[in-house]
This record gives structure tokens, sequence and C-alpha cells, in this order.
């Protein structure tokens, strides 16, 4: 008897000893599974945050030193193309979409105004022109936002605020829109929330209208009236 009841103690203990061997393989199992989850969710994630980053980062932004309110009456010639500032016409150009060249001279007094100025090749194709002016109108403040072709570009396209300008490839390029919420009316902008629109705004494209004359015996804004000729399409 006492062999029989030791014999099944024994076997009671090997039970035990194999359920806890089960329920350690099962909970290191479901640790391990779950481990491994969680490992590729923080990298998945990782991996995203540094993708995003690195294609928004704005390390190829060219900057550039200007004095403002410099204001002419002459044709200036911009050592960088476009214009990121110095010399400009008293008129600035209304913030719109334009289809086709307007004045630099009024281009880079928006930019002191605070204004985005998104310049395209002209022969940029007509697919990515329209993408391009789906980010204008869909990005930042649309009322300090300009857009228009601009010949001899060194690159497809290029984004310009007072002082700072990003040349792009694609208007896809996510740079785009983080350049315009760093810099449209950014810290550097000589005069933030100046109005880029009103009476005394440019409307008109370059081969529609002239640069303004220098008035004669009268205040610039009492003499001239910028045509209301819209976009110039």
């Amino acid at each position: 008897m006492k062999e029989k009841a030791q014999a099944r103690r024994e076997h009671l203990q090997r039970m035990r000893a194999e359920q806890q061997r089960k329920e350690r393989r099962t909970a290191f199992l479901m640790w391990g599974s779950g481990g491994a989850v969680i490992v590729l969710l923080v990298g998945l994630v990782g991996f995203y945050l540094v993708k995003q980053s690195r294609e928004t980062s704005l390390d190829a932004v060219a900057n550039y030193s200007y004095e403002s309110a410099q204001h002419v009456w002459k044709p200036v010639s911009y050592k960088e193309s476009p214009p990121v500032g110095g010399e400009h016409s008293n008129y600035w150009q209304q913030c719109d979409i334009y289809a086709k060249p307007i004045h630099s001279e009024h281009g880079v007094h928006s930019l002191e105004h605070g204004a985005i100025w998104i310049t395209y090749r002209p022969d940029l194709p007509k697919a990515q022109v329209d993408k391009l002016t789906e980010v204008a109108t869909s990005t930042g403040q649309q009322e300090y936002m300009l857009m228009s072709p601009f010949p001899d570009l060194p690159a497809p396209i290029v984004a310009s605020s007072w002082g700072h300008q990003l040349k792009l490839d694609s208007p896809d390029d996510p740079k785009l829109a983080a350049f315009i919420k760093k810099f449209q009316n950014g810290k550097d902008t000589p005069e933030p929330g100046a109005t880029c629109g009103g009476p005394d705004a440019i409307t008109t494209t370059a081969d529609v209208a002239p640069l303004p004359p220098e008035p004669q015996g009268q205040t610039p804004m009492e003499t001239l009236s910028p045509s209301a000729s819209p976009t110039g399409q």
C-alpha cells in the first residue's frame, strides 16, 4: 500500500511538473510573440518618423540676408533666380495664381509682406502645374501665396520667401509644404502681416503692363492705380 501511495504521489508530481512546464512554455510563447509584435510596431513607427523627418527636412534651403524697405522705380538685376530679397518696386503683387510671369520687382515686395512665391519652369507639364496649384491653394495662408511661371529656373520648381529658397523637382515633394509652413510670414519676414492684396496691389502679369514709372510730384499710391486685369490668364 505504501508503495502504491508513493507511486501515486510521484505520478501526480510528474503531472504537475509537466503542467507547469506547459504553462511556462505557453506563457513564454505568448510573451515572446507579444514582444515581437511590440518590437515590430516600435520599429515601424520609428522607421515612419525617420522617413517623414528625412522627407520634410529643410536642410537644402538656401538662406540669404537682405535689407528690407528698399523701394525703387527701376528694373532690378537680382543675384538669385528667382529673387529672394533686395530692392523692389513700391508696389507689391496681388497674391494669387498666375499663368504668366510677373515682374520680379513686384514679387519681391510681396515676399517682404510675408508671402511664399512658388515659381515653376514654363514648360512644366500641365499635370504637375495642376498639382502645384493644388498644393498652393490648400497649404498655408492663401492670402499670402503667390505662384507664377518663371523662365530659366535652376530647378523645375523653386519656392521662395524673404531670404530663403528651396529648389524642388516635383510638386509632390513634402518639403514644399514644410517650407510653406515654416517660412510663410515667418520670423524673418520684414513686414509680417502686411497685406498681399488690396486696391494698391498689382494684378497684371509682366506681358500686360510694364513696371510703373516714378510719379511726378505726387505720392506713389495717389498717382498710380494698378490695372485690374486678373491673373493674366
